[in-house]
């Protein structure tokens, strides 16, 4: 369904002659980066299981234990989640933000905000086969509050489908926001996550409109002021995502890389995660919104081989 991915099927293909190429790369006495990303970073998501089925099948080796063994930090990191099979990488990323001591908060908001409800309804199952565990048990189990019930939501993946818009619901949901937020003391936090979690996308961009004639606020200054923490940056999140997904990830990888230092997993997750989904689109919003190119910031802020694959998964300047 998604046709705006800088990463495509490569031409010609030959997965035993890049598995080769690959085994070459990493033999012997150091290891010829260049070669590694140059095949990992163009092929697709399809091609590079191909890749790594033949690496097995030629040489009797796992692809992936040889690039954890040859390669080292950030860029062993982007070349392995480039090898997650896709169904696998979101599940994957979950796993990981509620194992051990603390929850990363941050990876289940980017992942449930902006995924459909078909790709929702696929990662809880593919997490059910690969980690025999239910992905909603494990959530609830590591939050609590508001923040939980509206992921709780989110999980359950049963927004309205987009079939035209009723305008008199839009303005009795942009009423109801309106009373139970600005217009009361604290907060009605249960009807944000109702209405935020559970109505259609189109229905939703016309009640943040009517909310704005009702209220004279976006609803995401309303979020802002009413929440906070977790669920307000949930909340908003959920906003973004309504209102466009490329521009909520180009917005988060802009801060991936702004100011000092870089949160090298969030742009490595979203790099992978959305290079065959939509990033020539995420990239045109990086371009309207920040006033630089996707590209000149990944080349500013990064460095080495690492900077390298990353430049040629972003896929052109703007």
């Amino acid at each position: 369904q998604y046709t705006r991915g800088t990463v495509t099927a490569f031409a010609p293909f030959d997965a035993r002659a890049d598995a080769e190429a690959l085994r070459k790369a990493m033999k012997g006495i150091g290891t010829d980066e260049e070669t590694v990303l140059t095949i990992l970073a163009t092929r697709n998501n399809a091609q590079r299981q191909e890749i790594a089925s033949a690496f097995k099948t030629l040489f009797g080796r796992d692809l992936v234990d040889d690039l954890k063994s040859e390669l080292t930090g950030k860029f062993e990191t982007l070349m392995v989640s480039l090898m997650r099979p896709a169904y696998i990488f979101d599940a994957h990323a979950l796993k990981h933000a509620i194992k051990g001591a603390g929850t990363n908060e941050k990876v289940l908001t980017e992942i449930l905000a902006s995924r459909t409800p078909a790709e929702v309804q696929n990662i809880k199952q593919v997490y059910q086969q690969e980690y025999e565990a239910n992905l909603e048990d494990k959530i609830t189990g590591e939050t609590s509050g508001h923040f939980q019930r509206l992921l709780v939501v989110l999980l359950q993946a049963n927004r309205d489908p987009d079939v035209g818009v009723d305008e008199a619901l839009v303005e009795q949901d942009a009423q109801v926001l309106f009373r139970a937020g600005e217009l009361k003391w604290g907060t009605d936090e249960e009807k944000f996550i109702t209405i935020l979690g559970t109505r259609s996308v189109s229905h939703l961009r016309r009640v943040f409109d009517k909310y704005m004639t009702i209220s004279g606020f976006q609803i995401e200054e309303t979020i802002d002021r009413e929440t906070s923490g977790d669920l307000e940056k949930l909340l908003l999140a959920v906003v973004k995502c309504i209102r466009s997904v490329p521009a909520y990830f180009a917005e988060t990888l802009y801060y991936s890389m702004k100011g000092a230092g870089t949160d090298d997993d969030t742009l490595i997750r979203v790099m992978v995660s959305r290079s065959e989904v939509d990033l020539l689109d995420i990239r045109r919003e990086f371009r309207k919104n920040f006033a630089k190119s996707l590209y000149q910031m990944i080349q500013k802020d990064t460095s080495g081989d690492y900077r390298k694959a990353l430049l040629l998964l972003c896929g052109g300047d703007d």
